[in-house]
């Protein structure tokens, strides 16, 4: 089987965006985003691999960002892009991050919606670093009642936020979905930032950076954020009434009223 990322193109405009939507999601949840972007902005959605009809050429090898880096490369090459923006949301900011530090001359602007990769996460590293967990989390496919009880307990001693374990026991509520979290956070773990390189990248422009965050966010907390934030010389923050599942509908709700204020 070949490598394959999918995506879907929206608009005709002169201005490039490339948009990676969050986990459990595919390129159709930028359909609304898209058409108020404008008619000089052409999106370029992506589907996240594990998801959608994007498709890795070894499924259980985890993807580094050097082979990212090339497959977005060739894509840019492809369809003669020199410029572009980046729309992210949650775990789809690996991918736009990875562009970043790929192509950090061509990037002109970001959005990031509840950002993944910037802060790792404790419920996260404990799924994917340790050896003998993801061995753990790979059972959890057949027979999730093991690691339900262990997140119950985690919960119980305080280590996790309640809303987590929600979160989690939606995410394992099918094989589908457990199958999709252990290749995700598994195939994925390697999608690692060093904030400093990518602060230094991104200031040497300085290229504007948008996050638009939940204040009620237990996944993504935009308290974890701030450090980063703060050494963006061009950051702003959108701070919503919002908690992390919902969040990009919460912003297309803002962008409705305030598109003129953060226009791309």
């Amino acid at each position: 089987m070949k490598t394959t990322l999918h995506f879907r193109k929206y608009g005709a405009g002169p201005r490039v965006v490339l948009a990676f939507h969050g986990y459990g999601q595919n390129e159709g949840h930028w359909r609304g985003m898209a058409a108020m972007l404008g008619a000089d902005v052409t999106l370029y959605a992506f589907d996240l691999f594990y998801h959608g009809q994007s498709k890795l050429a070894k499924a259980d090898a985890p993807l580094r960002k050097k082979r990212l880096g090339e497959l977005l490369g060739q894509f840019l090459s492809e369809h003669n892009i020199e410029h572009f923006g980046l729309l992210a949301f949650s775990m789809g900011a690996k991918f736009a991050l990875t562009a970043v530090e790929h192509f950090p001359d061509k990037v002109e602007k970001i959005w990031l919606i509840a950002p993944d990769g910037i802060k790792t996460q404790f419920w996260y590293a404990l799924a994917t670093y340790p050896p003998w967990m993801r061995g753990v989390l790979g059972r959890a496919v057949l027979r999730p009642e093991r690691l339900l009880r262990f997140i119950n307990t985690l919960a119980q001693r305080r280590l996790v936020d309640s809303g987590l374990v929600r979160f989690a026991e939606w995410q394992l509520e099918s094989r589908e979905k457990r199958l999709r979290v252990y290749r995700s956070w598994v195939g994925f773990r390697h999608l690692v930032f060093d904030t400093r390189r990518l602060a230094f990248l991104l200031n040497q422009r300085p290229t504007s950076v948008t996050f638009f965050l939940g204040k009620y966010d237990r996944v993504i907390p935009h308290a974890g954020l701030q450090e980063f934030i703060a050494s963006l010389r061009n950051a702003h923050t959108v701070l919503l009434e919002a908690g992390h599942a919902g969040l990009i509908y919460d912003v297309g709700s803002y962008l409705r009223r305030h598109l003129e204020e953060v226009k791309w």
